[in-house]
């Protein structure tokens, strides 16, 4: 069992933390909204702290799952910021979806530190991180990442080392460019559906068994059908995923022209005031225009 700290309480750290204090790892966590903090600790074992620095010191391990960019360097740097507080030797695991250059930058720093870093992005949403089932995508160094893998264990289905700094984010921007491209067309298929007058339902139960099956297939087609729209991911959050995808893509010369055209029907989503729809709801969308 170790020291380990989590900073970022949302829909996604709050059970991943959850899952740490329930193998029995001693956990302190920080969330820029203290009563979120508060809330954590009145239902499982562990303390608050008021700053990411309070919160990591001493840690073995400080897990981060945040925002954005900035909300990474805000909880890493600063005299309040994790790395002030953490030991020589520590792990500092980052489960944000960010760009790479932030990651390689703040690994710079923590190593200059004597701080290892390790880019962990993950994939399978709320309901993956409140189930202990996601998959943690790996970069860094090797031996940082073989300490920091069974405490990883605790909520991950899956978690794979793929390469050196930032190859964790890079191989969840390929998660999402995958996730854009399927949400668009089983959108496609199910409109397609309901403007032939075919029984969605009865379609899918079909085509799923076959080459056009998908997680996105079996997991959301129900709720797409019933326009339900709570289930998972945000819109808002995929299209500041997507656009670290495109700069990316034009820094490594990749083609992603779904990635693009898909990255704009999100933007109409959000025009339609769904920007804290779940990702499924593309087909709301198509829709809308009759």
């Amino acid at each position: 069992m170790a020291k380990v700290a989590f900073l970022g309480l949302g829909v996604m750290g709050a059970p991943m933390a959850g899952h740490l204090a329930a193998a029995g790892h001693e956990v302190t966590v920080y969330n820029r909204t203290r009563s979120k903090a508060e809330a954590w600790t009145a239902k499982h074992p562990g303390r608050a702290a008021a700053t990411p620095r309070e919160a990591a010191e001493g840690a073995e391990f400080v897990m981060a799952c945040v925002g954005n960019d900035d909300d990474l360097a805000s909880v890493c740097r600063g005299a309040d910021g994790a790395f002030a507080g953490m030991e020589n030797g520590s792990v500092f695991v980052d489960h944000t979806t960010v760009s790479a250059k932030i990651t390689r930058a703040l690994g710079a720093e923590a190593e200059a530190a004597g701080i290892a870093f390790v880019d962990a992005p993950v994939s399978g949403g709320q309901a993956g991180a409140e189930n202990g089932q996601l998959s943690v995508m790996c970069g860094g160094d090797a031996a940082a990442y073989e300490r920091a893998e069974p405490v990883i264990a605790a909520y991950a289905r899956i978690c794979r080392r793929i390469g050196e700094s930032g190859a964790g984010q890079l191989t969840k921007m390929c998660n999402q460019i995958a996730i854009a491209g399927l949400v668009q067309a089983l959108s496609e298929a199910l409109h397609f559906a309901e403007k032939a007058g075919l029984d969605g339902r009865a379609v899918v139960e079909v085509i799923s068994q076959g080459a056009a099956g998908s997680w996105q297939m079996s997991n959301r087609y129900e709720t797409m059908l019933d326009d339900e729209f709570e289930h998972g991911f945000a819109v808002d959050w995929m299209r500041k995923d997507l656009g670290i995808c495109l700069e990316a893509g034009d820094e490594n010369g990749a083609s992603l022209p779904v990635t693009a055209l898909v990255d704009q029907f999100y933007k109409d989503v959000q025009k339609l005031g769904g920007g804290r729809w779940d990702t499924s709801s593309l087909i709301k969308r198509l829709r809308a225009m009759g």
